[in-house]
This record gives C-alpha cells, structure tokens and sequence, in this order.
C-alpha cells in the first residue's frame, strides 16, 4: 500500500504543476478579457481577431457593429469573441 501511494506522487505533482502553470493563468486571462468586453461601448476602439482595426457603432447582446472603413461608411458585423483587444 505504502509503495503505491508514492508512485501516484509524481502523477499528482505533475497535475498540480500543470494547474498552476497552464490552466490558471489561461483562465485568468479569460475572465480579464470576458470583463473588457462586457467594458465596450459606441465609441471605443478594437482590434478584431482577424487583425482589422476599428470603432464601434452598434452594441447588441451578441454582437457588434464595427466601422473599420477609414474615411468611408464600411462597417462589419462581429460577434463579441471576434474582438480581441480594446485599442487605445
């Protein structure tokens, strides 16, 4: 009995390990982006996941409305997890 248990102890550390240096940190980042998003409104300045940059014109429940069009009236419909960071 006693063998086995110290042969699950590398297992168990790895998981911790593993927790603590990939699962944490990612689900930190997750709940900060979840946050900024919940954060936009008409106005602010994005960069959407496909690297375009642009101002929201329209905020709904699921998605938004993106004007990426310089000078002109170009704008996208994107869902909320298209935008990756909130530009300054």
């Amino acid at each position: 009995m006693n063998q086995a248990v110290f042969q699950l102890v590398p297992f168990v550390l790895i998981i911790v390990f593993a927790y603590f240096l990939l699962i944490r940190p990612q689900n930190k980042k997750f709940k900060e982006h979840q946050a900024v998003l919940a954060t936009l409104k008409v106005g602010d300045k994005v960069v959407l996941a496909a690297g375009f940059r642009g101002r929201i014109t329209k905020v709904g429940e699921q998605f938004f409305t993106v004007d990426i069009g310089q000078g002109t009236k170009i704008e996208v419909e994107v869902e909320r997890n298209a935008i990756a960071a909130k530009a300054e």
